[in-house]
């Protein structure tokens, strides 16, 4: 049975595969839900190849509070191992459950190793492992129903790349000036066979601090997807961009990730297709 296809086999996996350094392991991942003070678990959500010949684990989490945004340096508290810490995770966590948020690639001898991913927050630590288990194999770039990913770009040109491992680009300003944020996005519009496809653009993209020291406002997290003329990637049947600004509380070093989903919702609503994710990294140099 594989995790792409049925979301609760996933969660009934994942729990037995973390440990918790905490007395009371059961109020952790059973206990009434906060608005803060809650830890943060890494979520392994599978493993996918890649065209050439090497894998990359697909990791998510879950941040057990309702309502707060934690920040989680790279170190002791937030590391993946071996060859971490730092494996491109993300230091900043928002609230509840966040799906396929970034990939770790593995070589093509990697067979039976794994990578662990610990996180240490509000005191409790979590350790979850990531392999190439055959049953956490995954289909990111295409389901059952032959539904795909949307394509994003960061130009009208493209280049356009779908999936969860995705593609990144760099931008800079001066404190506090914004910088401006435009995606170009293509998508087949796939629905359920027999469904109707809903009114709303097929495509929504969502915005959010990934890493940096200071706290990122957005114009909109979730700008409106307006449609658009440009030469998108072939079977794709809509082309649309949506545009908003990002301004940041100090200057440093910042990465934003994007994430462009289809009408199957937010991380393919626990099923590892359809999304793309982005990223975009952003130097915020300090006023003159």
């Amino acid at each position: 049975m594989r995790c792409h296809r049925f979301a609760l086999a996933c969660l009934a996996a994942l729990i037995p595969s973390v440990f918790v350094e905490f007395s009371a392991a059961q109020q952790l991942l059973t206990g009434p839900p906060h608005d803060s003070g809650q830890s943060v678990t890494g979520a392994f959500e599978g493993w996918f190849h890649n065209q050439d010949g090497s894998f990359s684990l697909l990791f998510g989490y879950f941040n057990r509070n309702l309502k707060q945004d934690l920040d989680i340096p790279i170190g002791a508290d937030n590391r993946i191992e071996p060859g971490g810490p730092d494996q491109g995770q993300p230091t900043h966590f928002l609230p509840r459950r966040q799906w396929g948020v970034f990939t770790v690639t593995v070589p093509q001898d990697f067979g039976s190793s794994k990578l662990t991913w610990t996180l240490t927050a509000n005191a409790v630590t979590t350790v979850v492992p990531g392999s190439l288990d055959p049953l956490w194999e995954l289909s990111p770039f295409r389901d059952a129903n032959g539904n795909t990913p949307p394509y994003i770009g960061f130009a009208a040109a493209g280049p356009f790349i779908q999936g969860p491992r995705g593609q990144s680009s760099q931008l800079q300003t001066v404190w506090p000036n914004p910088v401006s944020l435009m995606l170009w996005v293509a998508d087949d519009a796939s629905v359920v066979p027999g469904a109707t496809a809903p009114k709303s653009p097929p495509v929504t993209v969502a915005w959010s601090k990934f890493r940096g020291p200071g706290s990122v406002t957005f114009a909109s997290d979730r700008p409106p997807v307006e449609t658009a003329d440009f030469q998108a990637p072939p079977k794709t049947v809509f082309q649309g961009k949506a545009a908003t600004t990002a301004t940041f509380s100090e200057p440093g070093e910042y990465v934003l990730r994007a994430q462009a989903n289809d009408w199957s919702g937010d991380g393919g609503r626990g099923f590892q297709c359809c999304w793309s994710n982005a990223q975009v990294k952003v130097t915020v140099k300090p006023a003159q």
